[in-house]
């Protein structure tokens, strides 16, 4: 078990440190903002997608606590070359191992973000590794919709 806590504390100061895909994306797609009262910490994700439907390129920037830019580093590390199905199933799994739900084989098909489960130990940073999660979500409903109205 140290051994896992040794990594999930390596990766979240190395993504913290040297976040990736950091910064505003041009030309995105869609994007969404997010905010955490709780804490103060805030980020915005930016998606932006091929005439495929596939992620072509993410970015995410704010300002928020290590677990909070960790994450959203990770996450935009792990969606590039996803479809927006993709990015919806990868979202149901991050969220189920945060609570604790995951099971073996989905857990397994999130890859490095299984790291963090550990931010399961300390329920008051859940929020903090999920919020750009849920910014995500919001951002590919900004797209859909978005997408819905301009074939009308």
């Amino acid at each position: 078990m140290n051994e896992l806590k040794d990594l999930y504390q390596e990766v979240i100061f190395d993504h913290n440190r040297n976040p990736r895909h950091f910064g505003k994306l041009a030309h995105a797609s869609c994007h969404a903002e997010g905010f955490n009262p709780l804490c103060g910490d805030k980020v915005s994700v930016y998606l932006k997608f091929n005439d495929q439907g596939v992620i072509e390129d993410v970015s995410f920037d704010g300002s928020g606590c290590a677990i909070s830019v960790a994450t959203a580093s990770l996450m935009t590390e792990t969606l590039a070359g996803k479809t927006r199905e993709e990015a919806e199933a990868m979202f149901e799994r991050f969220h189920s191992m945060m609570l604790g739900e995951e099971a073996g084989s989905d857990a397994a098909a999130l890859g490095k973000l299984e790291v963090l489960s550990g931010v399961r130990e300390f329920p008051s940073r859940i929020k903090c590794a999920t919020l750009a999660w849920h910014t995500l979500l919001a951002a590919l409903k900004e797209e859909k919709d978005r997408g819905a109205i301009s074939t009308e």
